[in-house]
């Protein structure tokens, strides 16, 4: 299966309670619900179309609670969200939860980066991440990851978590699709393409 990513960015970088005020206030955080105002038919359709790829879902505690507390209560069997999340297989990474009731769910406790390479390596379409910031950045910085489909909204807030902390793995990545939506979001879709190279404008 091909690992994807997706998740919602401030032109800032930050990924935090975009949902709900209340959705994650950590360290004092104050702009939570950041992206509800841009939501449109763009987000709707892609979103869609995305989670029709899915065969698995990989999750961070924070994240699978989050979806947990809302999406099995949306019983519709033809809902393009919630019908893949409620049947199909869910892998929950934490160290702190001690058990993972919604249906089909897996926690993860030990060995994390084995036990998803050898998901990776089972047959099917996508093995997809949404959110999960903590979760995200560490198997980017294993090469786990094999598509980032990023979110960027046009609000600056200045403050929270971001996907791309200081620290992250140096990586190059590649273009392969590129759409803006009617509220002003423009969702690009990378690749990773290896190890950044690197130049020198001063040159003749």
């Amino acid at each position: 299966m091909r690992i994807t990513l997706a998740t919602f960015l401030t032109l800032d970088g930050v990924m935090q309670g975009p949902g709900a005020p209340d959705e994650d206030t950590r360290d004092g955080f104050r702009h939570g619900g950041w992206q509800a105002p841009y939501a449109d038919e763009g987000l709707a359709t892609y979103t869609a179309e995305w989670f029709a790829e899915a065969d698995a879902f990989l999750l961070g505690r924070r994240t699978y609670e989050i979806f947990a507390a809302y999406w099995p209560l949306v019983t519709d069997e033809n809902h393009p969200i919630a019908a893949p999340l409620n049947t199909l297989p869910k892998y929950v990474v934490s160290t702190t939860l001690d058990k993972a009731e919604w249906n089909n769910s897996t926690l993860i406790k030990t060995d994390v980066i084995e036990k998803i390479a050898e998901l990776k390596s089972r047959p099917g379409r996508e093995l997809q991440i949404h959110g999960s910031g903590v979760l995200a950045q560490s198997l980017l910085d294993h090469g786990l990851i094999d598509e980032l489909r990023l979110w960027t909204y046009p609000v600056v807030l200045g403050t929270g978590k971001r996907l791309f902390e200081p620290g992250r793995t140096p990586t190059a990545l590649r273009l392969v699709d590129s759409r803006p939506t009617s509220s002003g979001c423009v969702l690009n879709v990378y690749q990773p393409a290896g190890k950044p190279t690197y130049g020198d404008f001063t040159e003749e």
